[in-house]
């Protein structure tokens, strides 16, 4: 049980872990902050927290716990803003989709008490953003991924261990880097291909007319290109150099499959699909044995 949470940045991801913590019974009173005073308020409002805070800094004011919900651009400014409230025994979190440029803004500010800082990536959200659309259930049964450093404190790693497994989450920890090679891969690429390829259709004379002919499948695979533009365009630029390594591996898949169109190379052609499908036919979302 922690006595106070301190949440800086009140939309989906905040607000959506306020409200689990809440259910859950893990935290006795919430102080939340916004750069958004109307979205602060709001929040309470809601019942997502219980006392509004004027700044980051007084958010984090007597919290035992802190959760940072806010773009990977933002992080830093964060950290400077509260680092004089911030001792060894308070537990700090974040929800970035990148965790490299985290974790050097921590060491950059916080210093010697980097060790309470404990770099999170929970594998969810929506394509809606804002406190409206916090939800209590949207970390029940996901993935959380822990990328502890080499002084992050062994008590606060297993502070959030614990405090995510108590939410309903599959915890698991690996480094920084390997965790943002692994999300180029996974998902910064497929939201950059989304994104493109959307651009690409709509970009055309006929455009629209293509777009009104579209089915259920293309829906599907461009259900991502609707995420946020501020968020998607910190995350790909904090893992620029990891996202245009995948790209580069994936022109030449793609390369390869278009030399193999024009040559009409059919039974070729038939067995790079085939290896796809049944790749994706078999694949199944289950913790890696081991990323380093």
């Amino acid at each position: 049980m922690f006595e106070q949470l301190g949440l800086i940045g009140c939309g989906l991801m905040g607000g959506s872990f306020a409200l689990a913590l809440k259910r859950a019974g893990l935290v006795k009173r919430i102080v939340g902050y916004s750069k958004s005073p109307s979205t602060t308020e709001r929040a309470r409002q809601m019942g997502v927290i219980d006392v509004e805070a004027p700044s980051a800094l007084l958010a984090v004011s007597g919290a035992d716990i802190v959760l940072l919900a806010v773009p990977v651009s933002a992080t830093e400014a964060t950290f400077k803003a509260i680092r004089h409230l911030v001792n060894p025994a308070t537990l700090i979190m974040d929800v970035g989709s990148t965790k490299r440029d985290v974790v050097d803004a921590a060491r950059r500010v916080l210093r010697d008490n980097v060790g309470c800082f404990v770099p999170a990536h929970p594998i969810t959200g929506k394509e809606v953003s804002g406190v409206e659309h916090a939800d209590a259930d949207l970390y029940t049964g996901k993935q959380v991924i822990l990328t502890p450093i080499e002084r992050t404190f062994t008590v606060q790693l297993q502070k959030a261990v614990d405090v995510w497994t108590a939410l309903g989450c599959n915890v698991i920890k690996m480094s920084p880097q390997a965790h943002d090679a692994a999300y180029a891969a996974v998902s910064h690429l497929p939201h950059l291909i989304a994104f493109a390829l959307i651009n690409s259709i709509s970009g055309q004379a006929q455009g629209k007319d293509y777009l009104s002919l579209a089915g259920p499948g293309f829906r599907d695979f461009t259900r991502i290109a609707a995420s946020d533009p501020k968020m998607w365009r910190d995350i790909l630029v904090a893992n620029r150099e990891e996202l245009l390594e995948q790209s580069r591996i994936f022109q030449d898949a793609l390369h390869s499959l278009e030399k193999l169109i024009a040559k009409a190379d059919g039974d070729a052609l038939e067995e790079r699909i085939d290896h796809a499908s049944h790749t994706r036919a078999n694949w199944r979302i289950t913790p890696p044995k081991s990323l380093k």
